[in-house]
């Protein structure tokens, strides 16, 4: 199985290109935190990753995201090659993540007021169309608590449990 599932923010904005056949196809980097810090300073290292969008992926990804945005990316690993210019007896390899799907991630104000996990794959918009994710409509607000207390609801369907020691971990 070829999966892989990135989440950082991208490097540049990124930009949208047709190919002569008027197919389009958006080229981004995004850097990736490594999960452990470097033991001697502290800081984390990150990774930096070539993916490569088609079609609505592409023109999605280039009309909402910019430079340092955080963006959830699921696709599959490509690796290639190619021969130097300049020095024929140099081979380049390169490994790019064809990407299948992306979504926002963070905050709202993080992700350009959506909040959650909203994208766009290739069969179409998780959210459902083929626009810009829009907020949800607002339900009207609970009323208020009385006297400074909270209300929890019905709690007669939960039982009481009085200590952990029955809990398998």
């Amino acid at each position: 199985m070829n999966k892989v599932i990135l989440v950082g923010r991208l490097t540049a904005d990124p930009v949208l290109r047709q190919t002569q056949s008027g197919i389009s196809s958006c080229r981004f980097t995004v850097a990736v935190d490594r999960r452990v810090a470097d033991k001697n300073t502290g800081e984390r290292q990150a990774d930096f990753i070539s993916c490569t969008a088609w079609r609505q992926t592409a023109e999605f990804v280039a009309r909402y995201f910019n430079k340092g945005k955080l963006i959830a990316v699921e696709g599959s690993l490509r690796t290639g090659s190619y021969a130097d210019k300049n020095h024929p007896d140099v081979t380049h390899y390169t490994t790019d993540v064809m990407v299948e799907n992306v979504e926002f991630v963070g905050s709202k104000s993080e992700s350009g007021g959506n909040g959650g996990a909203q994208g766009y794959n290739n069969g179409g918009y998780n959210g459902g169309g083929h626009q810009a994710p829009s907020p949800a409509p607002s339900a009207p607000a609970p009323s208020a608590p009385q006297n400074n207390e909270m209300s929890y609801g019905d709690l007669s369907d939960f039982e009481e449990i009085l200590s952990d020691g029955d809990v398998p971990f």
